[in-house]
């Protein structure tokens, strides 16, 4: 596949800035300014440093990039938090990926681009996270950085209900209906409002559980064209879809849709134990089944969470407590499940005088 063509960027720059950035200038003045010991504002002198990161002349253009990463903190403090060119911004952002402090200061620039905070968004810092998740225009205008926050194994469980939420998943206001009591013909017209005009005639075929194909007579089956909605489309569908599209969607690496089919209103207690005892489903799946009180009540579901090896550990052993003897003396000869859980299990058999 060839490589997507760059835009070229475009700098504005004074007259006495530019009289050091342009190409035709001596060779001597533009190693000068590449040492960056020029009397310009933090702004400009960053702009010409970037410009001449991309000087023909190898020594100018190493030089220049040198200077402008490494420009002294009041400096970059100003250019970060200034109204900077976002290629300057996304620049040192990524040269400066381990200073949180740096990219703190990117993340609340409104000058960034919505690239930058999709790369922010892959950060391994909550603090960053924090920030970018609680742009929610940034968040409905590009689903990169959704995506970057559904990905980034960091990201923790409120920020993923925050950023759902943010999403527009008021389900009352979408189908008229309180959450829970959606119907398929609700769900089916909210669904196709959400997918396009193209894909708009799927809905119903997304939407009913009979379904198996969309539609008949297309070789496109449902795995296929999941792969192709936004995280924006998948979201929805993992929320108003049909058994079928959830069994892909909680599976999704995207922890936010995978979050987002787990809570919808029309998945069954079933549905639910199954995904219970999937070992393809992320930790935060599991987490937001073993978090659900009413879930939680019910004995094959505690049982799936404490066989599963996926389970976090802590979680699984909480639930060992609550089984049954014969499935708890399973557990102590399962060789699926952790050391500390089959341990658990054995000690509490063991306090029963049972082993």
């Amino acid at each position: 596949m060839p490589e997507a063509k760059r835009k070229p960027i475009q700098l504005t720059l004074s007259r006495q800035a530019e009289r050091y950035a342009r190409r035709d200038a001596p060779r001597d003045v533009r190693l000068m300014a590449a040492r960056g010991a020029l009397p310009l504002p933090p702004i400009e002198l960053a702009t010409v440093l970037f410009a001449l990161m991309h000087d023909p002349d190898a020594e100018v253009k190493d030089l220049a990039r040198t200077s402008l990463e490494g420009l002294p903190d009041t400096l970059m403090d100003a250019v970060l938090q200034g109204d900077s060119h976002p290629a300057i911004l996304s620049h040192l952002v990524r040269s400066s990926r381990a200073d949180e402090a740096r990219c703190e200061k990117v993340a609340l620039n409104p000058a960034a681009d919505d690239a930058t905070l999709a790369f922010l968004a892959s950060l391994p810092s909550r603090r960053i996270l924090e920030i970018v998740s609680n742009n929610q225009e940034r968040l409905l205008r590009t689903p990169e950085i959704v995506d970057a926050l559904g990905a980034n194994p960091t990201t923790g469980r409120a920020t993923l209900a925050r950023v759902l939420a943010f999403l527009g998943m008021d389900l009352e206001a979408e189908t008229g209906n309180p959450a829970g009591e959606v119907s398929d013909e609700q769900a089916e017209a909210a669904l196709a409002a959400v997918l396009g005009r193209d894909l708009a005639g799927f809905a119903r075929e997304m939407v009913q559980d009979d379904a198996a194909e969309i539609p008949k007579g297309n070789q496109t089956n449902l795995h296929a064209l999941i792969q192709k909605l936004s995280v924006f489309q998948k979201v929805r569908l993992a929320r108003l879809g049909n058994k079928e599209a959830r069994g892909f969607l909680v599976r999704d690496r995207n922890k936010i849709v995978s979050l987002a089919a787990i809570t919808s209103p029309k998945i069954s207690d079933t549905e639910v134990v199954s995904y219970a005892q999937s070992r393809n489903v992320c930790d935060e799946v599991l987490r937001m089944i073993a978090g659900n009180r009413q879930w939680a009540r019910r004995y094959p579901i505690k049982l799936a969470l404490a066989t599963n090896p996926k389970t976090p550990q802590a979680t699984a052993m909480k639930f060992v407590n609550f089984l049954q003897d014969n499935d708890v003396r399973a557990l102590v000869r399962s060789k699926d499940v952790p050391i500390a859980v089959s341990t658990h299990a054995r000690r509490i058999l063991m306090k029963k005088g049972k082993l």
